[in-house]
């Protein structure tokens, strides 16, 4: 399974390199995003919008993050203890 694995990340590592918006390009669409709800600028709300857009985006990442981590690397250690034959 490692093995059909490893080409499946590569090619999403090379094609997510692919698209990046920057920092002004985001903040434009998350407030399009947030006046297509119905919020209008320079208020609590609409900020509010923006910041949940942001958390739920970093949400996303850590959660990326962690699904792409190696299992082995991450595993937790156990204790077996054998006992010989006497």
């Amino acid at each position: 399974m490692r093995l059909t694995l490893a080409p499946i990340l590569v090619l999403s590592a090379l094609a997510s390199g692919c698209v990046s918006v920057t920092p002004e390009e985001q903040r434009a669409a998350d407030e399009e995003k947030c006046r297509s709800y119905g919020f209008t600028r320079k208020n609590d709300a609409f900020a509010e919008c923006l910041q949940r857009l942001e958390l739920d985006r970093r949400a996303e990442r850590r959660s990326n993050a962690t699904a792409m981590r190696d299992p082995w690397l991450y595993a937790t250690p156990r204790v077996v203890i054998v006992k010989q034959a006497r």
